[in-house]
């Protein structure tokens, strides 16, 4: 079971590009490792010396809220791109749009995406660059985004708020109806493979 999320406070790093594909987030020969961590040194990798590019540096270094452009995670379906965003600390971003996929996998790893009005977005990136050291609310709870003076809703699937706020990814959901699941398993005709028959398969 992940951590249930109510409310995040984080400072906040403005990325004002717009479609940023998931090969962007982290390019396919990183995706190769096994596992689900230790990705932060692969995030924008080829974007990391471009003069403009925020991350990683002063006052960027421990932001916790990434504030992107429209349509921001579109592309393929890489799992790699919500782990690599994690991993490099961040715990929600916040856009105007999502990358379906993208969405979808941010939720099963408890990164929270947050829809808002793009001139609602712009502002909160003009805020971080003038303000870099304003904290950033993002309250789950009220789906309500504060930082400074601006306040503003955001937009998020009710299941998607669900899991987020309890801390559930598929497999704890799945756990949560092993007693329903169990009890099937005893009621089934005899004759029907069982999920402990090996010989069955």
């Amino acid at each position: 079971m992940g951590t249930p999320v109510k409310s995040l406070r984080a400072t906040a790093a403005p990325l004002r590009r717009s479609d940023v594909d998931t090969d962007q987030i982290i390019p396919a020969e990183f995706c190769k490792r096994l596992g689900r961590t230790g990705y932060e040194d692969t995030l924008f990798f080829r974007w990391r010396d471009e003069p403009w590019y925020p991350l990683g540096k002063p006052p960027y270094a421990d932001a916790g809220v990434l504030l992107a452009g429209p349509r921001f995670g579109v592309g393929s379906s890489r799992e790699h791109a919500v782990w690599a965003l994690r991993d490099f600390g961040f715990r929600a971003v916040i856009a105007s749009s999502f990358g379906d996929i993208f969405r979808s996998n941010a939720t099963k790893n408890g990164l929270l995406t947050a829809q808002a009005d793009e001139d609602f977005v712009r502002a909160l990136q003009d805020l971080a660059e003038h303000a870099p050291d304003t904290v950033v609310t993002v309250d789950l709870e009220a789906t309500e985004i504060r930082a400074g003076d601006l306040r503003g809703g955001f937009r998020i699937g009710a299941y998607a708020r669900w899991q987020l706020l309890n801390g559930f990814d598929d497999i704890d959901l799945v756990l949560s109806h092993e007693r329903e699941i169990e009890a099937h398993e005893r009621r089934r005709t005899p004759v029907l493979p069982s999920l402990g028959d090996e010989a069955s398969w």
